[in-house]
């Protein structure tokens, strides 16, 4: 009996051995399975974060404009004793539609760094002079003094402009400018990137 206790006790204790090693080796699957989960949440957190951001920069608006002032012929525009806002009628492009060339305005559709150029041209005795504004507030301007001949300025900003900001371009007071079916006249801006 004392052989058949010692045997039993033997073989418990072998198969507290395999019970302890299986529970080891059980523990250890979990644990890497919850490190491989985890591993899991932490890619599906970043391809949410990827898929988030292709969904935002894919609604981003390409915006980019170019247009000359006058639609048809030639001929001048201005002068005028105040500053008007000149309205660029020949659309070149309007991508995004952000340019009204019924109003001569553009309006930001999304907030971000813009490009805007201005290329004016004056034939004969009178200042060609165009400023460009953003919401009312100068920011620069073209302008050429009076020559015998044709004279051309050009200028240029990028600008951070905000959804809903105006940028225009005015005509400056006894100022007059100049432009033919050859469009020596041109108000262009582009989006470079949002903020």
């Amino acid at each position: 009996m004392s052989e058949f206790k010692t045997l039993t006790l033997k073989t418990a204790k072998h198969h507290s051995l395999d019970i302890r090693t299986h529970i080891k080796f059980v523990t250890g699957s979990i644990l890497l399975n919850d490190i491989h989960l985890n591993s899991c949440f932490v890619c599906l957190k970043h391809k949410s974060r990827f898929f988030v951001m292709v969904t935002f920069f894919g609604k981003i608006k390409q915006v980019a404009f170019s247009a000359s002032l006058l639609d048809q012929g030639h001929g001048y525009t201005g002068p005028f004793n105040t500053n008007i806002i000149l309205i660029f009628k020949h659309v070149f492009t309007n991508i995004g539609n952000a340019y009204n060339p019924h109003t001569g305005i553009f309006n930001a559709p999304v907030k971000g760094v813009y490009h805007f150029e201005l290329h004016i041209f004056g034939l004969g005795n009178v200042r060609a002079a165009a400023p460009l504004y953003r919401n009312g507030e100068h920011i620069f301007a073209a302008q050429e003094n009076p020559t015998s001949s044709g004279v051309s300025a050009s200028n240029g900003a990028s600008l951070l402009l905000e959804v809903g900001d105006q940028v225009s371009v005015r005509l400056w007071a006894n100022s007059r400018i100049f432009d033919t079916q050859n469009h020596h006249t041109t108000f262009s801006g582009h989006l470079i990137f949002t903020m």
